[in-house]
């Protein structure tokens, strides 16, 4: 799939007026281009390692599916992925491209059951009652937003398994900046603080830092 997918770059690139029109989301699922990852490669990479052989995944926050995508080649086959986003961002709600775009990404690769569950995650975990393997949180970004999906999600997380964080940490000429909410909540958290016991931080590549209940390797 890594072929398919169009990577963020670092840095990133001035984007010529044709580059913003083709980002619309129905090109992606016209075909007419691959997905846009919202990661960088090595974050790609990064997410099918933690993953791998994982039975029960959950994203919160598809976009376009690039890393629901990753997630879905690397965890077991016979397990179960679920896709927690609203969806709501749609000019167009009957069209809802980006939807579109997203099941497309998704469903060309691995062979895991795939549950779309479009709802806002403190609403979706209200009914939740599963054991998670890997948990992805990238959806809202605002500070207390991913203080909540953390709160909400995590008790469902089995020991040994992996919370990743996206936009959670700075690296050189990336996008990220002190001010973002993923970044302030894993400074405060897990780097100046105590409150994340007994979880700790076990990978940290681009923006994305992992964490987990298991010893850092």
């Amino acid at each position: 799939m890594k072929s398919r997918i169009q990577f963020a770059q670092v840095p990133t690139p001035p984007s010529p007026a044709t580059s913003r029109f083709l980002s619309h989301p129905f090109f992606a699922w016209a075909g007419l281009r691959p997905p846009l990852a919202q990661h960088t490669l090595a974050e790609h990479e990064a997410l099918m390692r933690h993953a791998r052989n994982a039975q029960t995944v959950l994203e919160i926050g598809v976009a376009e599916g690039a890393s629901a995508a990753a997630l879905r080649e690397a965890m077991h086959p016979q397990g179960a992925l679920y896709l927690v986003d609203p969806f709501h961002l749609s000019r167009v709600p009957a069209l809802n491209f980006l939807k579109r775009a997203a099941r497309r990404a998704v469903n060309s690769v691995g062979t895991a059951r795939t549950v779309w569950i479009e709802s806002f995650s403190h609403d979706a975990v209200r009914h939740w009652k599963l054991p998670i393997d890997f948990l992805l949180i990238d959806g809202d970004h605002h500070e207390e937003a991913v203080e909540r999906d953390w709160q909400d999600w995590s008790p469902f997380v089995a020991n040994e398994g992996v919370v990743a964080f996206h936009d959670a940490r700075l690296f050189p000429s990336g996008w990220s900046t002190p001010e973002y909410g993923p970044v302030r909540f894993i400074n405060r958290v897990f780097r100046q603080g105590s409150g994340a016991a007994p979880w700790s931080i076990i990978d940290e590549v681009d923006s994305l830092v992992f964490v987990s209940r298991r010893k850092p390797s």
